[in-house]
């Protein structure tokens, strides 16, 4: 994970609302975040689905835990903005959070235990899917911060971070091809095509 490419796009301390002005503006940022996790979230199959992270997604989640853990010394803020900034996208990157929804505690037990390995599972395809010689397909990658925390060999986690890194030439294809999700598991293998409406709002992460 090359952080040099992303820092410029990084939040800072001055980017984060004290929690009496979180008050006063969250009603609004809210609205604005779930429209926008709506159009940047993918379903891929019955209970996986991947949100595509950006600025403002990754504000959203340090300024809610801010206002839930009561965090008000910069100390406390500069941990969030550590750990949570590697996850917002760059020029060429996408960055998701993978979400295993499950509702139940049998479900977690048996699901959690066959989907070892998911994170690793997970790719982009960018092509015409009638076509396979003319796809390219781009793996995502676990984000190494938070892999080694939440990988174990006999159980997985309900949440992984995933990086996706596109050429140049892979972004011109992004922009004019049908572009999918899929997950190649062996206990889960599903795809989704991507919206054109989503492509667009991820071609602003990538350009």
């Amino acid at each position: 994970m090359d952080s040099s490419r992303r820092s410029s796009n990084w939040l800072t301390l001055a980017d984060i609302s004290d929690l009496r002005a979180y008050e006063r503006q969250r009603n609004s940022f809210r609205s604005e975040i779930i429209a926008l996790k709506k159009l940047r979230r993918i379903s891929v199959g019955p209970f996986v689905s991947l949100l595509f992270e950006n600025r403002s997604t990754i504000r959203f989640q340090i300024q809610e835990m801010a206002r839930v853990e009561k965090m008000s010394t910069d100390i406390q803020l500069l941990e969030e903005l550590d750990a949570y900034n590697p996850l917002i996208s760059g020029p060429g990157e996408l960055v998701a959070t993978m979400m295993i929804e499950l509702t139940t505690e049998a479900d977690l037990r048996i699901w959690l235990g066959k989907l070892v390995g998911i994170e690793r599972k997970v790719q982009l395809v960018i092509g015409d899917a009638k076509s396979a010689l003319s796809e390219k397909v781009i793996p995502g990658v676990p984000d190494e911060s938070h892999d080694a925390n939440l990988t174990r060999q006999d159980v997985t986690s309900s949440l992984h971070y995933l990086h996706f890194y596109l050429t140049d030439s892979d972004v011109e294809s992004f922009s004019v091809s049908d572009v999918r999700l899929e997950i190649s598991h062996s206990e889960y293998s599903y795809s989704a095509i991507i919206s054109s409406e989503t492509k667009q709002s991820l071609l602003d992460d990538l350009l």
